[in-house]
């Protein structure tokens, strides 16, 4: 896929969704906000600000589908639709349309920082204009919280390391957390992949993941390869984890 789909595919969910909603803007983070977007590998992050709330998901649903049916490209197209009075509250859950399907959910302070690092709107004033900002002190008790309750735990469930998904987003996130956590930078994912060395992680891991993420490598057969990988990015993981909340 060229710039010109990535545009036209933009353009064309801004033009959809305001017919059928009532937007104030548009706005990304993620990847595509911070110059680590990777085509056909990252996904489109959006946020869609509005004038009112969401009172029937089914024509922003369609907007979606509709799309994903003219372009595959739009499957990696997730938005969460926010009432522009409740941009201050970081713990509302909102109407969202990601990985295929309809759910709620909020828009967490890791993305509201994204969100103001990248300034980027596709419609109406950038989020700097409308977006409270989000302390380092709300970052960092997130990304403790997202540790413990979620990471951690996840650890423990051994099948899912098998797969190059929770390989690549295990390591990426541990990896920014210790930054963020250390001195309060929001760092890429391909930054990430450069501190996890200094930080200890498995080399042979780290440079599984470079290679299908950026050499456009395939992914390894399974093999007893994907079962080693997965036990070293697990026990990785949770030590990095111990070490990160003590």
């Amino acid at each position: 896929m060229s710039d010109e789909a990535v545009q036209s595919l933009l353009g064309g969910f801004v033009s959809s969704i305001r017919a059928v909603l009532p937007v104030r803007a548009v706005w990304v983070h993620g990847s595509l906000a911070l110059g680590d977007f990777v085509l056909g590998r990252s996904d489109f992050d959006l946020v869609a600000v509005l004038e009112s709330p969401v009172v029937d998901p089914a024509p922003l649903t369609a907007v979606h589908r509709d799309l994903i049916k003219a372009s595959p490209l739009a499957a990696k197209l997730h938005c969460t639709y926010v009432p522009v009075e409740t941009l201050d509250d970081p713990s509302l859950r909102h109407p969202t349309f990601a990985q295929g399907r309809y759910f709620d959910r909020p828009v967490s302070p890791v993305a509201r920082r994204e969100l103001s690092l990248g300034d980027l709107s596709l419609f109406g004033p950038p989020p700097s204009e409308l977006l409270p900002a989000t302390t380092d002190l709300a970052l960092a008790e997130f990304i403790r919280k997202d540790l413990r309750d979620f990471w951690y735990p996840t650890t423990a469930k051994r099948t899912r390391w098998y797969t190059d998904i929770w390989v690549d987003l295990g390591m990426v996130t541990v990896a920014r957390a210790a930054t963020t956590l250390r001195d309060g930078r929001l760092i890429t994912k391909q930054a990430a992949l450069r501190e996890l060395p200094a930080l200890g992680a498995p080399l042979d891991v780290v440079q599984d993941i470079v290679k299908r993420r950026y050499d456009g490598a395939g992914s390894s057969p399974w093999s007893p390869w994907r079962l080693r990988r997965g036990k070293q990015t697990r026990t990785y993981i949770r030590t990095t984890i111990d070490s990160l909340l003590a």
